[in-house]
């Protein structure tokens, strides 16, 4: 992709984003009185001191020597790096419906994706290996409905999600809450370059930001913002995800939930969403119908209510009888042999096979769980 032109007006948006303490609402509010960032950075001590505190006043002074600047510049002068400012085109213009707007957004990647409507998929970082699935094959199937995903690149629920779009037609966005030159979790770094090449990574921190825990909440209400709704698949009840839901809520976009275990920690997060009015969706057409976008029946997921073997698995009878008894909880293999009447070498052997076939997980602590 051809770099983009750095002019005189894009260093101005950049040397005021790295003004320390100079939060969006602050910037916007500036925006308003003085018009342009090339105003607000010639603009007198004294004028700025009626808007803003002596500390960041003095910072918007010293800005443009800032050395951070000519680091961005050379950053933008990379393939695929962009800079999307309140000014320009590009901005995504659901993110001017929400509470405090980011004046500027760092991009990796393509950004046609922004063209799309957006859902966003979110849920535990310390997901189940059903609740990763179901997340992955939503996302795959929202994808192929003409949707890209939106999500923020954590472990668990999120990269699930940005997995299952990388396998449509990868038009998957990943907000984060450090600066695009950390990728955070560093195990995601091969999954971040791969959302690059189709897809793309959005940021409000400037460069060099580490990953701080007030950054997140701050990302997720970009997550919500360039949705049009926003699906939690497992959540436990103080998730972050949570946070992600109110703020959608608040942003006038649709919840959605997807129910799970009454004894799992990671559903009751879900279970609370729906209480509080959240619609409870097994299937792709349950999000399409209450955001009226088409979808074709090739492209639709749903939940299996039986957990059915693929079509193309031809196994042994023992193994529906080993699936009917796991349930869809984590449970040991001594459990079904006692639901079963299989023996215990019996039931080993057939989730051996059941997992080769990718319907059952093994989880690390020697318990297995089926996945939908």
């Amino acid at each position: 992709m051809q770099t983009e032109p750095q002019t005189s007006e894009t260093q101005h948006w950049i040397a005021l984003s790295l003004v320390q303490g100079l939060g969006s609402a602050t910037f916007c509010q500036l925006l308003l009185h003085l018009k342009t960032p090339e105003a607000i950075l010639q603009a007198p001590y004294t004028a700025l001191r009626e808007l803003v505190s002596k500390e960041v006043a003095e910072a918007i002074q010293q800005a443009p020597e800032n050395p951070k600047l000519a680091i961005t510049l050379e950053w933008l002068a990379l393939p695929d790096n962009h800079l999307i400012t309140l000014a320009d085109s590009t901005y995504p213009k659901r993110l001017l419906d929400i509470d405090q707007p980011p004046p500027v957004l760092y991009a990796k990647g393509n950004l046609q994706v922004l063209n799309r409507p957006g859902l966003a998929i979110v849920g535990s970082r310390h997901a189940t290996p059903q609740g990763e699935a179901t997340a992955e094959n939503f996302a795959e199937s929202l994808c192929r409905a003409g949707f890209s995903v939106v999500s923020g690149l954590a472990l668990g629920i999120d990269g699930a999600a940005h997995r299952g779009a990388l396998k449509a037609d990868g038009a998957t966005i990943a907000v984060v809450g450090t600066g695009l030159d950390i990728v955070y979790p560093a195990r995601h770094k091969a999954l971040a370059h791969a959302i690059v090449q189709n897809g793309l990574i959005l940021s409000e921190f400037a460069l060099g930001t580490p990953s701080i825990s007030y950054n997140f909440p701050r990302r997720n209400r970009i997550i919500s913002g360039l949705s049009e709704g926003c699906l939690v698949v497992e959540a436990n009840l103080d998730s972050g995800s949570l946070i992600t839901a109110r703020q959608a809520t608040d942003q006038g976009r649709e919840v959605f939930a997807v129910p799970g275990s009454i004894h799992s920690p990671v559903s009751k997060g879900c279970h609370a969403l729906i209480k509080q009015g959240a619609k409870l969706v097994e299937s792709t057409e349950d999000i399409l119908s209450e955001i009226r976008l088409a979808v074709s029946p090739a492209s639709a997921f749903s939940i299996s209510p039986n957990g059915l073997l693929p079509e193309r698995a031809i196994l042994p009878d023992e193994a529906s009888t080993v699936l009917a008894c796991m349930g869809f909880d984590p449970i040991f293999g001594e459990q079904i042999a006692a639901r079963s009447g299989l023996t215990a070498s019996q039931v080993s052997t057939m989730l051996t096979l059941l997992e080769l076939e990718g319907v059952v997980a093994n989880l690390a602590n020697g318990q297995f769980q089926r996945l939908a």
